[in-house]
């Protein structure tokens, strides 16, 4: 069941690509969240109500309800629903994903040991440059913000790759890295103008 989960989470990675609207941003990033809650119930050994309650914080809570609703607010405070013409096209930017899933499964093959698990790791390397590529080919303020969330499910990916016990201190870590997005887009992205979330038309 797992494989089959994180076979999804690499198709929404994917599926980033080629959307151009905002809001379908917004809908990947809720499925994201739900789909890391499905991956770490079933990769986790210990059982507990400590564990089923952070996870259920860092990913329903947070990923899955929370920072989509705050996302949605910024789109609709900003007025802007399609990704800048200026970006790169999305028939590019799929070929940079393809290429960046091909070389985060030579690099996980590479740090290959018995304590790293290989297809975590290279889904989360797959994770962390979907987001840096979100975050370098797009103009728009929105779109780095997004970036920043993709990556951060990365963080996520990369603590279950290198221990699928979930220990309290990655918990909290995690936890405490979610909180710091969530008011990024809180105090920073509720706060753009409408029209004007455009990196070219800030001054100083």
């Amino acid at each position: 069941m797992v494989d089959y989960l994180i076979i999804l989470f690499a198709v929404t990675l994917i599926y980033f690509a080629s959307a151009e609207r905002l809001v379908n941003y917004v809908r990947l990033i809720g499925i994201q969240g739900l789909l890391l809650f499905g991956i770490a119930i079933f990769e986790l050994k210990e059982i507990n109500s400590a564990n089923m309650i952070f996870i259920a914080a860092e990913t329903l809570l947070i990923k899955t309800i929370i920072v989509p609703y705050l996302l949605g607010r910024i789109i609709k405070r900003s007025g802007v629903a399609k990704v800048h013409r200026q970006a790169m096209p999305g028939f590019y930017l799929l070929i940079l994903s393809i290429f960046a899933l091909l070389f985060s499964v030579i690099i996980a093959n590479l740090v290959l040991n018995q304590y790293i698990n290989t297809v975590f790791m290279a889904i989360a390397l797959f994770t962390l440059f979907t987001g840096l590529l979100l975050i370098v080919t797009h103009k728009l303020i929105i779109s780095h913000l997004i970036g920043f969330l993709v990556i951060e499910n990365a963080v996520f990916l990369f603590s279950m790759a290198v221990g699928n016990r979930m220990p309290m201190l990655i918990n909290i870590g995690i936890l405490l890295d979610i909180f710091v997005g969530v008011l990024i887009l809180g105090f920073f992205g509720l706060r753009l103008k409408p029209r004007t979330n455009e990196l070219t038309l800030l001054k100083d």
